[in-house]
């Protein structure tokens, strides 16, 4: 007896120091965990933006941040870089070693994209805060038109005195850009123009014909416990906040456009200013995660262009259309696919009729290449006919609590009213590309809450290289089977994103005019895209190349054991990631399979 008491004790004490370390490492699971949460509320309660969006709160603290719009100063931005820079030391005091898997992938993911806002300290100078594409004058309304949940009656409420706060935040943008006219950091004289047209067009309707009011408007029909008395009351105080506070404030804006044109000068790129290399290094680091440099991805992009041209020849050739460049044929093949009369209200409903039957057949296509599917939906609409001239096709995120579903706008100009590449549009905008990834992320309750509510952004990279790999995913598994015209819109598509490697590089790095830029095939709208958005129009490309090669080497490594569907659970599962990250747990897939 005594002497297996001996043996009871002498046993318990060499196991003392694994369970002191078992206890370590639980301890430090649950405090990096606590620590993620920690640090997103916080990071979400300082941007009622992103809280609105999101309705990442609830009670009290969200209805009170529903009633804000985020502040758009310089020093609201320096707050923003000031807290990333805690958060970074923060994350450092844990043991990344004492951490599971899912739990490293979580720091890693944090600590780069915490690292990215930092750094962006160094280039504030280069954000000019009124353009065509995503500036004030743009986000300002659509927080409220796209992006504000109004689903009960105290919704509208916060809808009428968020736009209260509309004037007061284009008065800072305001501010913003004359200080940085003083350091002679001026967008491009095209952009300017372009900018001033957007902002005329949002202005120069009448009061109650203005989205801020028609989308309200039109959106508290479905409020159950809203009076008829009610909406009408709102939508009237909704018309004069318009007609006192918003068209004032755009009036003043647009005077101060008007007034740094003769300033401006049409040189295009990055390059125009001191430090602009660093800035678009930088820009490409961000959007591409990679350390590719300008030089690199032009050369991607030329190579990219020639093997798809000779894809699309060949397809073209078969249809009999032999004349003219790639360029000129797809053009042709464009038009001899247009809708008639594009600007007529019923072609503007047969085209998101088809946008409707193309969502629905890929959702019943999905299951032979995909286990996983989203339970929510994503619809289609047309985006305001102010934006139309200038807006790009794009997926906005349902909120997390299901308030209302993701949303694919499409903009409904002339040149987009065709069914030449409209099927892989919706691919990519929608199922499998960005609703697939998006959503499954948001519905993955297994990753932390900034992972599911992309808290701190999305990565370009990653989404629309995976938008991009499912565009030719389809293609690949016979979805264009009987149909060449659409295989060519495709393979034009996959053409555009490698002339935007180009194109990119060329405005910033090679000092490209606008024009070089559409003569290289890419229309006048996306050029000043990327001129305003400097490296993200890179990362669709080096995003999808990325992810080929690694579904390619998994298939390598595991030959017969390859599954599409398991290789798409891994990245889809994996969520938004560097893509150094994103090959990293592949390969931590390929070993796990190999073993088995």
């Amino acid at each position: 007896m005594h002497r297996t008491k001996l043996l009871l004790v002498v046993a318990y004490t060499l196991l003392l120091p694994c369970l002191a370390l078992a206890q370590a490492n639980q301890a430090s699971r649950s405090t990096v965990d606590a620590f993620f949460d920690r640090f997103t509320d916080e990071w979400v309660r300082s941007d009622p933006d992103l809280a609105t969006s999101s309705r990442y709160f609830s009670g009290d603290e969200q209805n009170r941040l529903e009633q804000q719009l985020t502040p758009r100063t310089r020093a609201y931005t320096l707050e923003r870089i000031k807290r990333a820079k805690k958060g970074l030391a923060d994350l450092a005091k844990f043991d990344r070693n004492k951490m599971n898997e899912s739990q490293r992938v979580s720091a890693d993911l944090m600590q780069w994209q915490l690292e990215q806002v930092a750094a962006r300290e160094a280039f504030l100078d280069f954000d000019f805060p009124l353009e065509q594409f995503n500036g004030a004058n743009v986000g300002l309304v659509e927080a409220l038109t796209l992006r504000h949940p109004l689903v009960k009656p105290a919704d509208a409420s916060n809808y009428v005195t968020r736009m209260k706060q509309i004037g007061p935040r284009m008065d800072e943008s305001v501010a913003e850009a004359r200080s940085l006219i003083s350091r002679k950091m001026l967008p491009p004289r095209f952009i300017v123009q372009s900018t001033l047209t957007s902002m005329r067009a949002f202005s120069d309707v009448a009061p109650a014909q203005n989205p801020l009011v028609t989308a309200f408007a039109q959106r508290i029909q479905t409020i159950e416990g809203l009076s008829s008395a009610q909406r009408t009351e709102l939508q009237q105080q909704a018309t004069k906040i318009v007609t006192e506070q918003v068209y004032p404030s755009w009036r003043r804006a647009i005077a101060m456009l008007e007034g740094m044109l003769p300033q401006s000068t049409n040189d295009a790129g990055l390059w125009r200013f001191e430090g602009g290399d660093q800035a678009y290094a930088y820009a490409l680091g961000r959007f591409t995660t990679t350390k590719l440099t300008a030089e690199e991805i032009h050369q991607i992009g030329l190579q990219q262009v020639a093997r798809i041209e000779g894809e699309m020849d060949k397809i073209f050739r078969k249809l009999g259309r032999t004349e003219g460049t790639i360029a000129a044929r797809a053009a042709k093949l464009r038009q001899d696919l247009s809708y008639p009369d594009p600007t007529s209200d019923s072609s503007r409903a047969a085209i998101m009729k088809d946008i409707d039957g193309f969502m629905a057949d890929a959702l019943k296509r999905s299951p032979a290449l995909f286990d996983l599917q989203p339970k929510s939906p994503v619809i289609a609409q047309p985006f305001p006919r102010f934006r139309e001239a200038s807006a790009a096709a794009n997926y906005n995120r349902a909120p997390l609590d299901g308030s209302r579903s993701a949303i694919f706008q499409m903009p409904l100009r002339p040149q987009r009213m065709t069914k030449f590449g409209l099927r892989t549009l919706v691919y990519h905008e929608t199922v499998p590309g960005h609703h697939f990834q998006i959503a499954l992320e948001q519905e993955n309750t297994d990753l932390p809450k900034f992972r599911q509510a992309r808290v701190l952004g999305g990565i370009s990279a990653f989404s629309e290289g995976w938008a991009l790999y499912a565009e030719q995913l389809v293609a690949d598994n016979g979805w264009y089977q009987g149909d060449p015209e659409g295989l060519l819109g495709m393979l034009d598509a996959q053409l555009f994103r490698a002339r935007r490697l180009v194109v990119d590089t060329g405005l910033h790095a090679k000092k490209w005019t606008r024009q070089q830029a559409i003569d290289y095939g890419v229309e006048a709208s996306e050029v000043e895209r990327y001129v305003v958005n400097p490296g993200q129009a890179c990362s669709y490309m080096i995003g999808q190349l990325q992810i080929l090669e690694l579904r390619d080497r998994a298939r390598t490594a595991l030959g017969d054991k390859f599954s599409p569907q398991q290789f798409h659970n891994v990245v889809l599962r994996t969520g938004s990631v560097p893509l150094e990250l994103l090959g990293r747990e592949v390969d931590r897939y390929v070993a796990g399979a190999t073993a088995n």
